[in-house]
């Protein structure tokens, strides 16, 4: 039996979240023209239309399954979805509520915005902290924070408040040592070669072939805003249209002899400067383009405390976590995604069909009963029930899953006029992300490209799951819907385009840049120099020196026959797998993969815990001029030794 609708048209006025209609959005014979051309293209009718005996449009589950771009056609899946989330919102009898985001006082913004890029003492009067910082951001960086620092001082000096340091002060000492951080700035010769490249790049891209997918590489070793001002003019010149899935090209990314460092792998305390660093390089690549970032503060709203629906993701891990500790997603998402797997990827429809409005708001009310006692019979939940409670939750966080602080910015990237700056800008942006927000929406975007890879039965392409799942992500309580029709169309394609690239480059994506990596580790140096004092530094002296006799009068022997020292070696420990260290001899091929391997075969298969398999055991890099990162299986170990001489070498369960 066929469980769709056979409705002859899409109503949009549900999409209207602040009740407005077309009827009002309207006010001259040219708007109306352009609303009833926008309600020919993308499905939307008045309730007039609807009503209409003329009105003979197709059914909007009616589509063809090939490798369609984001047209006019392929979004009618979008509207579908809309209609249906405000269905169900009606069938819940919930009253919509409109979110507003209040205006921030002058000089409010860029005290926020320095805060949270880690640079208050910039106007607070205790400069000294945010020196470290200052001292490794490149240009375009500088001139982003020197322009936050003047607006703040200008307005704050208007309203008579105490002294504030001139922003000359702050940055004229910055300038030279800006550009003597080699390991973050490029010169000028790199930039020229990147821009050349870049530029063979574009051009490449505009005259290939829509339907043939093609391979392009990006750039992670200078910084994106640096990129962005060397090729301002020849982006302003480029033009994105439509494609299909085929034609997405496959980024590779850089082959870094040191690592390639995943979010999520490093310590609190560098993933906190990665994240600073990030909003300061995402405000500097916005300014570079001319675009107005915005940056909100999270409103307060009434939320639950408990349950599992319209619950924070960190009270819902707090949950979480007395059931199993260390998750870092929420149960009921892993259960729902592994429900969906369970029954097959194969099903037609699978997240475009959704299920019976009635069973899924039952099912919804038992959850939140059972879920936790594990007395919920799951054979009872179908696979497009599951796939709807699954959007469900998405959509019912009180907090959007990409966060109401940068909901605007993951908006404003479909402004942006290429492909690469859009990656770009959501790379920066999924850094930005709290854990919990990245790790959750890690998991689901996962889930979505495995569905994706059953396309062939499940007819669920890149560009289906994607306008099915863009207003459940985007489209938050409401949230900026005072809008025209025109707008809200353009909003729909722009967030349908961005929940692709979220899906189809989610591994360039999570990755932190080289040239933001570089920045942590001279942040650290410089952290350390300004922590040997001299007092400090002659106590520690005097304390190694005596520790050092005292380790040779009782390793001498050792000392002579032991070249681990001597001889470009590192010493491996493994302290939850062995009380032994390992002495590893560093060679030019010499992967992180190859001492894992090594050590377990030492070890012996009995001896390694059934938990500490390869996928679970890491190489961490710890100390130095890092707090702590998990290396990726391709990095060569003498080339990271070269970087980061002082580290510690330690094989242990991935995020102990």
């Amino acid at each position: 039996m066929n469980p769709l609708p056979t409705s002859q048209s899409v109503v949009l006025t549900g999409y209207y979240l602040n009740d407005e209609t077309t009827d009002g959005v309207a006010t001259s014979t040219k708007e109306e023209a352009d609303l009833s051309l926008l309600g020919r293209r993308c499905g939307q009718y008045s309730m007039n239309q609807m009503h209409s005996k003329n009105n003979m449009g197709k059914p909007h589950y009616e589509r063809s399954f090939s490798q369609d771009s984001l047209d006019e056609l392929s979004m009618d899946d979008y509207w579908s979805e809309v209609e249906h989330i405000q269905k169900t919102k009606e069938n819940a009898h919930e009253e919509q509520e409109e979110v507003s985001v209040k205006v921030p006082d002058e000089g409010e913004v860029e005290a926020e915005w320095l805060k949270d890029a880690g640079l208050s003492g910039l106007v607070n009067g205790d400069a000294h902290e945010s020196i470290t910082l200052l001292s490794t951001l490149t240009r375009t960086q500088a001139e982003a924070v020197q322009r936050r620092v003047e607006t703040f001082t200008m307005t704050m000096r208007k309203k008579n408040k105490q002294p504030i340091p001139d922003v000359r002060d702050i940055f004229c000492q910055q300038v030279s040592r800006t550009g003597e951080a080699s390991a973050v700035t490029a010169d000028e010769s790199e930039l020229n070669d990147a821009t050349e490249k870049l530029e063979d790049q574009l051009i490449s891209l505009k005259t290939k072939d829509a339907g043939t997918q093609h391979t392009a590489d990006i750039n992670l070793e200078i910084s994106y805003s640096e990129q962005a001002a060397n090729m301002k003019e020849k982006l302003n010149t480029i033009q994105l249209k439509g494609e299909d899935d085929g034609s997405l090209p496959n980024y590779q990314l850089p082959k870094d002899k040191t690592g390639t460092t995943k979010a999520g792998a490093l310590a609190p305390q560098d993933m906190k400067k990665v994240r600073s660093l990030a909003l300061i390089e995402m405000t500097a690549l916005f300014d570079t383009l001319g675009i107005d970032f915005k940056h909100h503060k999270a409103i307060k709203v009434k939320i639950k405390e408990t349950g599992l629906f319209g619950v924070p993701l960190s009270l819902l891990l707090e949950q979480d976590h007395k059931k199993i500790p260390g998750t870092k997603v929420p149960l009921i998402i892993q259960k729902l995604i592994s429900h969906i797997e369970e029954e097959g990827l194969n099903t037609e429809g699978i997240l475009r069909i959704p299920g019976l409005a009635m069973r899924i708001k039952s099912l919804c009310e038992e959850l939140e009963a059972k879920f936790y006692e594990g007395t919920l019979n799951w054979e009872n939940v179908r696979q497009h029930d599951a796939a709807s409670i699954l959007k469900l939750f998405v959509r019912e966080l009180p907090h959007p899953l990409v966060t109401l602080e940068y909901l605007d910015a993951f908006l404003a990237v479909q402004n942006l006029t290429s492909r690469k700056l859009q990656l770009q800008a959501l790379n920066l942006l999924v850094l930005l992300l709290p854990d919990q927000n990245r790790d959750t929406l890690k998991a689901l975007l996962e889930f979505l490209q495995r569905l994706i890879d059953n396309r062939e039965s499940n007819k669920m392409t890149l560009n289906n799951v994607s306008v099915v799942m863009a207003p459940n992500l985007f489209m938050f309580k409401g949230y900026c819907s005072k809008s025209s029709a025109k707008t809200q169309f353009i909003m729909a394609t722009g967030t349908s385009n961005i929940m692709r690239y979220l899906i189809k480059y989610q591994d360039l994506l999570w990755t932190v840049p080289k040239f933001i990596m570089n920045q942590v580790r001279q942040q650290n140096i410089e952290s350390h120099k300004k922590l040997s004092k001299e007092k400090a530094m002659k106590k520690l002296l005097k304390k190694m020196s005596h520790d050092k006799d005292k380790h040779d009068r009782n390793h001498t022997e050792r000392k002579l026959t032991d070249p681990v020292t001597l001889q470009g070696a590192i010493r491996v420990q493994a302290p939850s797998l062995s009380k032994v260290s390992m002495a590893i001899q560093l060679t030019e091929e010499l992967k992180a993969s190859d001492i894992l391997a090594r050590f377990q075969q030492c070890l012996g298969k009995t001896r390694i815990p059934e938990s500490s398999n390869k996928e679970e055991v890491c190489l961490y890099e710890i100390g130095g001029n890092i707090g702590e990162r998990c290396l990726d299986d391709d990095t060569y170990m003498k080339d990271l030794y070269q970087l980061n001489p002082k580290a510690e070498w330690v094989i242990k369960p991935r995020c102990q």
